[in-house]
């Protein structure tokens, strides 16, 4: 009979302290699960841009603004021209403007009734976790036919998605264009 008391008193003993091991595991998981993931880097699922092409009647230009998650633009030029810059630091603001440019040129065309138009770069902004590229076109009449080829972070994801509006005289056309298409025309 002894024995068995002496049984039951070790189960019970291995229990709470198997109790006691679980209790602590999973305090250790918690806070360690916490702890890392408030120090790593956000990283966002999907990989999507928009450009909007809008004629200006007035100006009788296409006024073109990008938006683009901050880091993959940021990955994006270093990878294309092997230089590190950061958008949230003064010190880089010429050399981003400088590679936000040809980046630009390369990644972006425009033709107005099968003409192509030259496009001017005007400059960036931070948008919190955002970038705003402002662009504009030279001079047009209001055309009938748009085309463009936008391939924005292409040579960084080959899952990109850019959306695309295209506005004339009021007229909004919208597409998205996933990778590898770039092209897109439209009628107005």
């Amino acid at each position: 009979m002894a024995t068995f008391f002496i049984f039951v008193e070790n189960s019970i003993f291995m229990c709470r302290n198997r109790f006691l091991l679980f209790l602590v595991s999973t305090f250790l998981i918690v806070a360690l699960s916490s702890f890392t993931s408030a120090s790593v880097v956000k990283v966002h699922p999907y990989h999507v841009g928009s450009v909007e092409f809008n004629y200006n009647s007035t100006s009788k230009t296409f006024e073109i603004t990008g938006k683009f998650f901050l880091d993959d633009l940021e990955n994006a030029l270093k990878k294309k021209y092997g230089r590190t810059i950061h958008f949230n630091d003064e010190k880089y603001k010429t050399q981003i403007n400088e590679l936000l440019k040809k980046y630009c040129d390369e990644y972006l065309k425009l033709k107005a009734d099968n003409s192509f138009l030259k496009i001017n770069y005007i400059g960036f902004e931070e948008d919190s976790e955002a970038v705003n590229i402002y662009l504009e076109s030279e001079t047009t009449n209001p055309p009938k036919k748009v085309e463009t080829a936008v391939s924005f972070l292409y040579n960084y994801f080959d899952d990109q998605m850019n959306i695309i509006h295209i506005i004339v005289n009021g007229k909004r056309q919208s597409e998205k264009l996933n990778y590898p298409n770039r092209y897109l025309y439209k009628v107005f």
